[in-house]
């Protein structure tokens, strides 16, 4: 690890999962923040930034931070989807190289389980958006469905492949006591379960739960007084590609292949020093084509990558380690669970599901319908 330890993160946490009815957004936010401050050893009053995302509120950042009682001098509210908190976790350490702040709170919270609001059409529809779901296309599953059918027609890629993933990802469900779904699975019950989009199954599909996150970014000399093991970034990408499925350039291939490829050559290390990765999996699609646009394998080999468990508990390719969207939790914008379970596997944490000797991790979020991916490699010393 050859990469200048400009910012660490120090403090993560959950709020409560699954279904909350009775508690806000900004409690989930609340309580997940506090949590998260409590396990870097801060206090409130160390926060000089503030990042969040969310379609919750009209100026989330000003009514979080005033539900905080704090008043950040610095604050972003970059919203690219699901990939929004790695982002974030890049933007932190562009500000804390340039002296803007040293501690910042990066947090989401959503009920959209309780509130019932996945699937509710938006009052109004822009640009390109009028063409899809104006005329059927359900989303976001829908997108996701094409990209999908294109890559099985291009690469022979099967149902059988894709569902690979959902299994090994519940193996992984099993051995985390905040997951949602933990009851085993076989290949054969994802094929079974009912079709959503053709060729996406029931269990092909991610959660929808309530939940919030937290994640404390520090630089080194705030990162001295925490409280755990400083879990450094040692790389960064980003990039955002289109907003609706039809312009998507190519159904097959994400913008995770610049983001991860920016990411690996700031940090300086190679695809094989990756202890565990943390693929955003609001699909199983999602999943093996991020793994081909990051370079794990060539396109088209993303299904024979992931075939045989490979990625499952006891395989030589841990991901996805604390169930995924697909069996632990999904509220809407996964991306931050992906940074706290990343972070946990570095310090050692995970009992049962913990990868042995993990010093690397690769944390990789997609947003939209494939829309934008942010990569991120994070290590221990």
């Amino acid at each position: 690890m050859s990469s200048e330890r400009v910012a660490a993160i120090v403090g993560v946490a959950e709020s409560d999962l699954g279904e909350t009815p009775g508690k806000t957004v900004l409690q989930l936010q609340a309580q997940a923040a506090t949590a998260a401050l409590f396990d870097a050893g801060f206090e409130k009053g160390d926060v000089d930034a503030l990042f969040t995302a969310g379609n919750w509120a009209w100026a989330p950042n000003l009514m979080l931070a005033e539900y905080l009682q704090i008043q950040p001098k610095y604050t972003d509210g970059t919203n690219i989807g699901g990939s929004s908190f790695e982002a974030h976790l890049g933007h932190a350490v562009a500000g804390i190289r340039a002296g803007l702040f040293d501690v910042a709170l990066i947090t989401y919270g959503s009920t959209q389980r309780s509130d019932r609001l996945r699937n509710k059409i938006p009052p109004y529809v822009t640009l390109t958006e009028q063409y899809e779901r104006s005329f059927g296309l359900p989303m976001p599953v829908g997108a996701y469905a094409l990209a999908a059918m294109r890559h099985m027609y291009q690469y022979g890629t099967t149902s059988e492949q894709l569902a690979e993933i959902a299994v090994a990802t519940r193996k992984w469900a099993m051995m985390n006591e905040k997951a949602m779904m933990r009851q085993p699975i076989e290949i054969e019950d994802v094929l079974s379960s009912r079709l959503i989009a053709e060729p996406l199954h029931l269990l092909d599909c991610c959660l929808v739960t309530d939940g919030g996150g937290a994640v404390v970014v520090a630089s080194p000399t705030a990162a001295k007084r925490a409280r755990k093991t400083p879990v450094w970034v040692l790389g960064h990408g980003e990039i955002h590609t289109h907003n609706t499925i039809s312009n998507m350039p190519d159904l097959t291939v994400t913008g995770a292949r610049e983001s991860g490829k920016r990411a690996f050559e700031m940090a300086g290390v190679r695809h094989s020093e990756i202890d565990v990765v943390e693929i955003y999996d609001s699909f199983t699609i999602t999943v093996l084509l991020t793994l081909e646009a990051l370079g794990f394998c060539q396109p088209g080999e993303g299904g024979a990558f992931v075939s045989r468990q490979r990625t499952a508990p006891g395989g030589d390719f841990p991901m996805n380690t604390n169930g995924g969207g697909l069996s632990y939790c999904h509220p809407g914008m996964y991306g931050i669970f992906l940074l706290i379970e990343a972070t946990r596997q570095l310090r050692g944490e995970c009992g049962e599901r913990q990868v042995k000797n993990a010093r690397l991790a690769l944390v990789n979020g997609t947003g939209g319908v494939l829309s934008s991916t942010a990569t991120a490699i994070l290590g221990r010393d």
